[in-house]
């Protein structure tokens, strides 16, 4: 069990200095010394970060006692739900979060209103998100649009699939063929001959061509 550090700057040209001195101040205070250090040049606007993703497996092998970062907005800006899911997970296995810029703790009595504080805050967000994407739908819908990711094919693209796709060709051999994510191929079928064939998914026939070879 240890006392560590997680530093995030979000361009290369930044540093950590400033962080990695204010860190060092406040655990010395506590009488803390920083056993390891996680430190990465990543946007905070993605949760898919290996040296986050190392500090995660850290703690929930628990290694990782009392973790230390400047500001909550270190461990992400994605939203509050993605930073009260973090530090919920954080603290499920042991780990204490000390931010020390924020101005509060994350332990004692307060830490749970804090956390009651963020928890709402995240449901709002959430919330506001969903009716953000069903008023763009809405919209979308009524000006007679299609709604979701458009088509990377062509007319011509789309004669080959079915051509191939007539042929027995599986989705992996269509997608080689055409040069495109086996995904795509998937989601070009599901459009054009699901409704041939309702309840039946391309990734079931992909299945069951492959236990057929």
């Amino acid at each position: 069990m240890t006392a560590v550090a997680y530093l995030r700057v979000s361009s290369k040209t930044q540093d950590f200095p400033t962080q990695r001195s204010a860190i060092e101040r406040a655990a010395a205070a506590r009488g803390d010394t920083i056993g390891a250090w996680y430190a990465e040049k990543r946007s905070g606007k993605t949760m898919a970060r290996p040296e986050m993703d190392r500090l995660r497996a850290d703690a929930r092998a628990g290694h990782v006692h009392r973790l230390y970062v400047f500001r909550l907005d270190r461990l992400t800006r994605s939203g509050i739900r993605d930073t009260f899911e973090l530090i919920e997970e954080l603290r499920s296995a042991g780990v204490e979060v000390i931010s020390i810029a924020d101005g509060f703790f994350l332990d004692g009595p307060a830490a749970e209103v804090i956390l009651a504080v963020m928890s709402w805050a995240a449901k709002m967000e959430r919330l506001a998100i969903n009716e953000r994407i069903a008023a763009a739908r809405e919209r979308v819908e009524a000006e007679g649009k299609g709604w979701g990711r458009p088509s990377r094919f062509t007319g011509a693209d789309l004669v080959k699939l079915e051509a191939l796709r007539n042929q027995g060709r599986t989705i992996r051999e269509i997608a080689i063929a055409l040069k495109v994510s086996r995904s795509t191929v998937q989601r070009s079928l599901a459009q054009k001959v699901g409704a041939a064939q309702p309840g039946r998914r391309p990734a079931d026939e992909e299945r069951q061509q492959g236990a057929a070879k």
